[in-house]
């Protein structure tokens, strides 16, 4: 699993690297190394959702199948005069619909890809190019001078935003203090310096040497800034900050995460890291 972590560091979206390991798993150890033969034995396997299914069956074996992701619902919306926010259950259940009665047998992997790449280069969600567009006939939203209010989509309130902290400690040989998160949860399975979050009313100060002290069950003092790192994840916006601390009394044990490490700094490029994580790496420089 470390070696599929760091293989996909950077990319993004890291439960979706480990339920590739834990479905190829799945496929070796109780399918006896055959791939499942449809859409809905596929999604038996971890991490598989309607839509990967759906694009598997499709692209790999050609499947009867329509693969709806978003270039695709704009491109039905618009086409179907659709006035409701696709992110409801019913249309986007409507939509899917439509898709299944579109697509032709035998050729779903081009009927597929048409409307994925028409919805990227001409469908697009501002000033689409219907002048260009072979279906522009065919256009409800067109005929009705609508194209640029659809699709409707319900409005997201602002994300939140979380402070968080990390700890660079040192022992006497220049090793940096590593911890690994979880595997469930957010950057599961990753590696990082130890630290948390913050809590109303809590100092920076008092935030860094609380988590560790739950994540680690030593002692901490945090004595100086090092970095603040901004990052935006797709359900919140983050600000770590990143402070020189010593380790004034207790040994580190896993209590709060799933292993740690002293490591030397050429180590530090072996194991997978967040990209926020790596920046504070870069301000040690």
């Amino acid at each position: 699993m470390d070696e599929v972590l760091k293989v996909w560091e950077n990319l993004g979206y890291y439960s979706r690297a480990r339920h590739m390991h834990a479905a190829a798993g799945e496929i070796v150890g109780h399918l006896n190394g055959r791939f499942p033969p449809s859409a809905q034995d596929l999604q038996r396997l971890p991490g598989i959702g309607t839509y990967t299914a759906s694009a598997v069956m499709s692209f790999a074996f050609g499947d009867s199948v329509p693969t709806v992701d978003g270039n695709f619902k704009r491109v039905l919306s618009r086409l179907f005069a659709i006035r409701e926010s696709i992110e409801k259950g019913s249309i986007r259940r409507l939509i899917h619909a439509i898709a299944a009665e579109l697509v032709p047998p035998g050729d779903s992997s081009g009927f597929n890809q048409g409307l994925m790449d028409l919805g990227a280069t001409l469908c697009m969600p501002r000033r689409p190019s219907c002048g260009n567009c072979p279906l522009q006939d065919l256009c409800l939203a067109f005929q009705r001078g609508i194209q640029e209010t659809l699709p409707v989509k319900s409005k997201r309130p602002p994300l939140p935003h979380r402070v968080m902290t990390a700890a660079v400690v040192r022992d006497a040989r220049r090793r940096l203090l590593v911890v690994q998160r979880p595997f469930r949860g957010l950057l599961g399975g990753l590696w990082k310096f130890p630290g948390g979050e913050r809590k109303p009313r809590e100092s920076l100060e008092q935030a860094l040497e609380r988590s560790v002290r739950d994540e680690l069950g030593v002692s901490i003092e945090a004595q100086e800034a090092i970095a603040s790192v901004s990052h935006t994840f797709t359900h919140f916006r983050m600000t770590l900050h990143a402070w020189q601390c010593v380790l004034t009394a207790g040994s580190p044990s896993a209590l709060g995460c799933m292993d740690w490490q002293w490591i030397t700094w050429e180590g530090l490029s072996l194991g997978a890291f967040s990209r926020a994580d790596r920046k504070v790496m870069e301000a040690l420089v």
